[in-house]
């Protein structure tokens, strides 16, 4: 998922009564014993995007890490990383062996929030209407290879079109979220900020006109499932910037910050400790990369293209702007995750002017070649502006190129970059779940999360090949082979896998259990004191 925290474009005065009409609080106030969490998420409805919460639209980590303590899904990913466990579901598995019919048996006396008993149809409905929905933001093509979907007693059966060994993970998305058919209509999206699930928290909101500011998540006495809650209440609140989050922090305003500190303030807090607040490093697979609007004139011929990733130097922008918190990344399947290869680096290896000037000669494309880099300026951090105007400044030292940068808030530059409105641009990747497939889908199958023009009609018989593995170290041949098609082809250029970091106030305990991999907020191991 881009995931990605979500800001979407604001229209003064046109959203708030339909905000209020949805269930939306304002004034959420928390307890002196609530943990208060910071974070940079951005979380804005508008008339355009009305409707950032709901999970058949939301497909960022800042919405899921919000749906993720309210909604609750049949699977879960297990404290410390691992395959899905029952959540909602008492049992999972195949039916068979081909992959292709996969079983769930619900626990008995689930309930909603609200006291309303969670049914297999209620799974059934939840599913189906994300399918039906179909938003524009790529939620569906996580769930796009169910063909039907039986509900029967406390059974709900899924019939897929082709085999998928990755399907319990993508049962453990939000995306998969059970809700109510009480508060969601099966047609439409719903409105506003509420969200009403069965997951281990109900929640409550402030807003500051279109924008959500804080949320507080207090113990739901219905819950019942795998996951043990550590405390009764959390308060999650969004700050502007990593600055005022920090400084929050240090006057005890706030006990935890997450995402997205900047590289200065971990570097800051690595070298020189403040008094009561401990930093920590937790596993991360994020990637950032440069996508293209392969049908735009500028960079249409794949030489162009080509000749960007054989003068990017990834160790300069890695080192100079995020230090020791990213290092170069070579392919779309970071290094840590099984089936990576460098693909990138294996066919242009070190950046070289030379190697790039004879792409482009062997293509009879005219130099400089005149491009410009869109990024977003308030979505992954102050350390983005910075990287481009390297990037900027690396292809322009090359003089075959004459390259601008222009940055956008995230409101303004996803609805642009899904409409096509740019021809290259940067963007960021939490995987959904850890699995090399799903730094291959999302970009390279149908119905991609980028909306891309580009297709590789060997890419989308290799993906579904590659799920009929159960053994995922059996799919590894498909993977080399895709990574070398996006190191050929380069519709998107990976430039660096970053690390993750956790400050808190020392009193505060699960603080290394808080995020996962995949940047999945867990706000339900945090504890204060000896809790």
């Amino acid at each position: 998922m881009n995931r990605k925290t979500l800001v979407l474009p604001a229209v003064a005065g046109l959203l708030a009564p339909a905000l209020v009409a949805c269930g939306s609080t304002v004034g959420a106030s928390s307890s002196d014993n609530a943990i208060v969490v910071g974070t940079t998420d951005q979380f804005t409805a508008t008339q355009d995007a009305p409707a950032p919460l709901d999970p058949a639209y939301a497909y960022d980590t800042g919405a899921w890490n919000v749906l993720r303590q309210t909604l609750q899904t049949l699977m879960h990913a297990p404290r410390g990383g691992g395959e899905p466990v029952p959540d909602a579901a008492k049992s999972c598995s195949f039916k068979g062996k081909a992959s292709e019919t996969y079983r769930c048996t619900l626990r008995p006396g689930l309930k909603f929030a609200d006291g309303t008993p969670v049914t297999a149809e209620d799974v059934k409905f939840s599913i189906q209407r994300v399918l039906d929905i179909d938003a524009d933001n790529g939620t569906a093509a996580l769930l796009s290879n169910i063909a039907s979907i039986d509900a029967a007693g406390d059974e709900v059966v899924f019939h897929l079109s082709t085999p998928d060994a990755t399907f319990p993970y993508k049962l453990s998305t939000p995306a998969a979220a059970i809700v109510s058919k009480k508060n969601y209509d099966g047609k439409k999206l719903r409105e506003g900020f509420q969200v009403d699930g069965s997951g281990p928290y109900t929640m409550k909101t402030e807003t500051d006109g279109e924008r959500l500011t804080k949320i507080v998540f207090n113990r739901n006495p219905e819950y019942k499932g795998d996951l043990k809650l550590r405390n009764d209440e959390v308060e999650l609140r969004s700050f502007d910037d990593a600055e005022s989050m920090g400084n929050a922090l240090e006057s005890g305003d706030v006990d935890l910050m997450t995402r997205a500190m900047s590289p200065g303030q971990i570097k800051e807090l690595s070298e020189n400790p403040t008094e009561g607040v401990e930093l920590t490093e937790v596993p991360g697979l994020e990637i950032r990369y440069l996508a293209f609007d392969t049908e735009d004139p500028s960079v249409k011929n794949k030489a162009v293209r080509q000749a960007m990733a054989a003068v990017v130097d990834r160790g300069q922008i890695a080192g100079q702007v995020y230090g020791a918190t990213a290092e170069p990344l070579y392919s779309l399947i970071p290094s840590s995750i099984a089936a990576h290869t460098n693909s990138f680096y294996k066919k242009y290896g070190e950046p070289s002017r030379q190697k790039a000037e004879a792409i482009l000669s062997g293509a009879d494309v005219a130099t400089p070649v005149k491009l410009k880099l869109h990024y977003t300026t308030d979505h992954y951090g102050e350390g983005t502006a910075k990287e481009f105007e390297a990037l900027r400044d690396q292809l322009n030292a090359t003089k075959l190129f004459d390259v601008s940068v222009e940055g956008a808030e995230w409101s303004t530059f996803r609805p642009a970059q899904k409409n096509g409105d740019y021809a290259v641009y940067g963007l960021g990747w939490f995987p959904d779940f850890p699995d090399p497939d799903n730094y291959i889908a999302p970009f390279l199958d149908e119905g991609n999360f980028l909306n891309t023009p580009y297709v590789s009609d060997v890419a989308r018989e290799l993906i579904p090949q590659s799920r009929r593995q159960a053994d995922r170290s059996a799919a590894s041949q498909a993977f080399t082979q895709m990574q070398e098609i996006v190191a050929n082809d380069v519709p998107v250029l990976p430039l660096w896998q970053g690390k993750q970091y956790v400050a808190a106030r020392d009193e505060i305990t699960g603080v290394e259990w808080v995020l996962n991999s995949s940047s999945d907020l867990q706000l339900w191991e945090l504890g204060r004191g000896g809790a």
